[in-house]
């Protein structure tokens, strides 16, 4: 289902309102996912998503094998501005869930990084560890621009305020000993950033996501650009700094026309919080890696393909949810 059709039949299961047939599993419950701007990668993979774990009263039956969503569950992709605006998010209760970067969910649990001085989000919880996240340095061709050290003086969109991409923008510059000083800083959404480098308006930005980035390829298959290497001896000071980093590669035509490079990665998760049930979430989980589910990731998106059970539980620094925990242990993923 698109998008598109997923919010038709969302306002349609609005419509059909809570019903009253005496079960609970038809009892109406929603269940929303933060992700991040339509342009970027989070939103339409959560559309996906949401469409797999729901099942609204009076929608599908379930097939012989299992699962075709949580009974009773509307589940809809909330555009916000990324990681941590989704565990602020989740953490006031705007928000039953979300998708973050690993390093802010750590950072948001821990009290540290950007949380430094901050309370603790001791309710954030992991559900699932979905993809890894590239870091995508873009810039105009013909920028002269060669690798991360260039970027000095340039106009240079670092992502907008409540990002993680933005956090660890600045710690890609200060691993390269430059600062925002050191550049023309923008604050923009991906989509803004693109069409501002199309118009000859910026000479570079930074994106976090999963390859193919939307913005990213309409603004390789309209105009010229380029990806940026993140490498060298850089970059091993800050995987040695920072272990929720990790080397990456974009290949060769990930964007069309456009030249591979090496960079850096963190891995997309899917958090959720202490004040959902552990029915609830162990409902969720288990439809997420449900066979149904594995159709619609292949087809809905080209980084779905790289959500796998057997990768479910990388990178997971803080602790999983009761509900996910007693699904993987089922399942044999958790010992």
């Amino acid at each position: 289902m698109t998008i598109g059709k997923w919010a038709v039949a969302t306002i349609a299961a609005l419509a059909i309102g809570v019903v009253t047939a005496g079960t609970s599993a038809q009892q109406m419950q929603f269940f929303r996912i933060g992700t991040g701007g339509t342009a970027g990668t989070y939103y339409p993979l959560a559309g996906v998503i949401a469409n797999a774990v729901s099942n609204p009263p009076g929608s599908r039956a379930c097939d012989a094998g299992g699962s075709c969503g949580v009974p009773g569950l509307v589940a809809t992709a909330v555009a916000t501005n990324g990681s941590v605006a989704n565990v602020n998010g989740i953490a006031g209760g705007s928000l039953e869930s979300g998708f973050s970067q690993s390093d802010v969910a750590f950072w948001a649990f821990t009290g540290t990084g950007i949380y430094e001085g901050k309370p603790k989000v001791e309710g954030l919880r992991a559900m699932a560890n979905l993809y890894p996240e590239s870091f995508h340095l873009v810039a105009r061709k013909g920028s002269g621009i060669k690798g991360v050290a260039d970027l000095k003086g340039k106009r240079v969109s670092l992502d907008e305020p409540g990002s993680g991409t933005l956090v660890d923008a600045r710690l890609i510059l200060a691993a390269f000993g430059m600062s925002e000083k050191d550049i023309k800083a923008e604050y923009l959404k991906p989509q803004q950033s693109a069409d501002k480098l199309k118009d000859g308006a910026l000479d570079a930005f930074i994106s976090v996501s999963g390859y193919p980035q939307g913005a990213i390829a309409e603004l390789a298959a309209t105009a010229g650009i380029e990806l940026i290497p993140i490498e060298g001896p850089a970059v091993d000071k800050l995987l040695a700094q920072y272990s929720f980093f990790a080397k990456d590669a974009i290949p060769d035509n990930a964007y069309k026309g456009v030249a591979g490079v090496k960079t850096v990665s963190v891995n997309a998760q899917w958090l959720t919080s202490t004040k959902q049930s552990e029915a609830l979430i162990y409902g969720i989980v288990q439809a997420l890696w449900n066979a149904n589910t594995r159709k619609l990731l292949d087809a809905g998106h080209a980084k779905g393909k790289e959500i796998k059970l057997e990768t479910a539980l990388t990178g997971i620094g803080i602790p999983l949810h009761p509900g996910a925990e007693k699904f993987y242990k089922e399942k044999g993923v958790l010992k």
